[in-house]
Order: C-alpha cells, then structure tokens, then sequence
C-alpha cells in the first residue's frame, strides 16, 4: 500500500468566512491559521500549500484579554542606525485596525518559504463589507 499525497492539480480551495466582533485576537487568529495551512483537510501535507481562503469582518471590533491594549509593543527595524520603530497595540488599532489581526496570523504561520503564499489568501476587513460576497463562502 502507497502512502497517498495529493497533487497540485487536485487541491481544491474553499472560502470561509469570519466575524471578529467580540471574539479575543489570539483564539481567532489560531482558527485562522489553522484553515491557511489546510489542516483541516484530509489530505494535508506539510509541502504542500493545500489552504483555503479566510475573509475577516469586523477587525475593528476584535478583543483582547488583561492589559495586552496598553502593554503590547509591535516593534519594526528600519534597517538604519536608530531605526527601532515601535508601535501599542492601541495605536496599532486606531490607524489600522487590520494589521493587528494579520501580525497575528503571521506569527502563527510556520515559518517557511509557504508563509508568504497563504498570508495572501487571508482577506481582512475593518468594517461588516467585503467585495467577496458572490462567492460561496463558509460560515464561521
């Protein structure tokens, strides 16, 4: 008996749908992650981007537990001398709302040359529209 691995021909993608109003950051970006990599298929390997497509509604309104809001600090190096930028989790959500939840998937990610590939299946949206209402998307 052969060990069966799929082809790329044979991944079939499908869509699903989020809604972060209420729910806590970390939980929902491990859900997240969990359908970019394809684990929730069958026919999962590790090689293969066998992912789905993830729309994310509401990134404004998602929570956060204890005093992550004012204590958390996302830092960025410009690649300069003195270049250490930093940025709340505060701030981070009053300018753009949607790179919270997308920091946050991406470090949930494995880190591997498939991360960049199914962080762009990842649709994130601040408010209740998204232009992919035509597709038929699962709800989540």
């Amino acid at each position: 008996m052969k060990t069966y691995s799929p082809k790329k021909r044979e991944i079939k993608r499908e869509w699903y749908l989020f809604d972060a109003k209420g729910e806590i950051l970390g939980r929902l970006a491990t859900q997240i992650a969990h359908l970019l990599m394809g684990k929730n298929k069958p026919t999962f390997s590790y090689h293969l981007d066998s992912g789905d497509y993830v729309v994310v509604i509401n990134a404004a309104r998602v929570r956060v537990t204890g005093t992550k809001v004012k204590n958390k600090v996302y830092q960025h190096y410009t690649g300069y001398p003195g270049g250490l930028r930093e940025v709340s989790l505060r701030e981070l959500m009053e300018k753009k709302p949607t790179a919270a939840v997308k920091r946050a998937v991406w470090g949930m990610l494995p880190k591997n040359k498939l991360r960049k590939k199914r962080i762009k299946r990842l649709k994130i949206f601040a408010k209740a529209e998204h232009p992919y209402e035509k597709k038929e998307i699962h709800l989540l």
